[in-house]
């Protein structure tokens, strides 16, 4: 699909902020209701401590952090605890969004950047301008970053270098200067998150692509229908073929996430080779749902590229 293609500013009576804003939340709750989606919680499956409803409140609750993000040139850090106080505060579920968060924040501050600016954009637009932003960002980021995965109940790799575990980490981030886009460089090599903010959120534009295109019935005319459930079902597992999940790989290791992608390719080879309509093959990915969700293996970094996608194809335009 043409990466230049350039998409009309859908206005309406309300403020920009507040437009960008219900589209980061549509985002979210089309992610989370999407179903199957192997591994993950969606309309029909909870975890014994996390639930779906917990996703819901999760995506409601950001609502005034994504309005003041679509205003910001900066404070991406302080913006991504902000979001986080605010999802942990209003539901019990634990880590719902972080990673979606963290791709978020910097693409809603590109959207009122871009979109303040002018009708129509391109998504290479859109995500240049979230690049910059990201590499615009300095220690008070960091240190605003690092305040908030206690909150978040995140489990993280082990390093040596700011270490999470370490209680002077965030005085040796300021004593050295370092930026969040620093910091996530070093971890771009197993935090696929930390490596969209590297790469420019190439993975985040590729998935819009694919939900654009695919409710615009283009991707396999005819097979998906346009239905925004299995479009973005389709999208999240092409993501997941085509990358390791690193979510996983933090919770189980590498040979399991790569195993995951595996299957995910597999299933997608009768769309590709055979022809078959996506509906013919929803019991193949229900049963991969369910082997994964009794393992508890669960692709978080690739629901959190999926809601980014679409997130930059609601700006599109697209409705269902």
């Amino acid at each position: 699909m043409n990466q230049k293609q350039s998409f009309t500013v859908r206005r309406d009576s309300y403020p920009l902020k507040s437009y960008i804003a219900r589209c980061a939340q549509l985002a979210m709750c089309l992610e989370v209701s999407a179903s199957p989606k192997p591994g993950n919680i969606d309309r029909h499956d909870d975890y014994e401590d996390t639930r779906y409803e917990h996703f819901l409140v999760s995506a409601i609750s950001m609502y005034p952090v994504i309005e003041e993000a679509a205003e910001s040139s900066h404070g991406a850090g302080r913006l991504i605890k902000n979001a986080v106080e605010e999802s942990v505060s209003w539901q019990k579920g634990g880590n719902t969004h972080f990673g979606a968060i963290i791709l978020l924040v910097p693409l809603a501050m590109a959207a009122g950047k871009v979109l303040g600016q002018k009708d129509r954009f391109t998504i290479d637009e859109l995500t240049e301008c979230a690049h910059s932003i990201v590499k615009g960002t300095d220690t008070s980021d960091s240190v605003d970053f690092y305040s908030c995965f206690d909150a978040a109940g995140v489990k993280v790799n082990p390093v040596e270098e700011f270490s999470l575990q370490d209680e002077g980490a965030t005085n040796e981030l300021t004593e050295k200067k370092v930026s969040l886009y620093e910091l996530m460089e070093i971890a771009k090599d197993y935090d696929l998150i930390a490596n969209e903010w590297i790469s420019g959120f190439n993975r985040c534009s590729d998935c819009a692509q694919v939900i654009i295109g695919g409710m615009q019935d283009r991707l396999f005319p005819g097979r998906l229908n346009a239905d925004i459930n299995d479009v973005v079902v389709y999208a999240f597992l092409k993501i997941l073929s085509e990358n390791e999940d690193t979510f996983i790989t933090t919770k189980f290791d590498s040979v399991t996430a790569l195993k995951v992608s595996s299957q995910a390719k597999s299933l997608l080879q009768d769309i590709y080779s055979k022809e078959v309509n996506f509906t013919d093959i929803k019991a193949s990915i229900e049963k991969m749902d369910a082997e994964l969700l009794e393992k508890k293996i669960n692709p978080g970094s690739t629901a959190d590229i999926v809601i980014a996608g679409i997130f930059i194809a609601l700006l599109a335009g697209v409705r269902y």
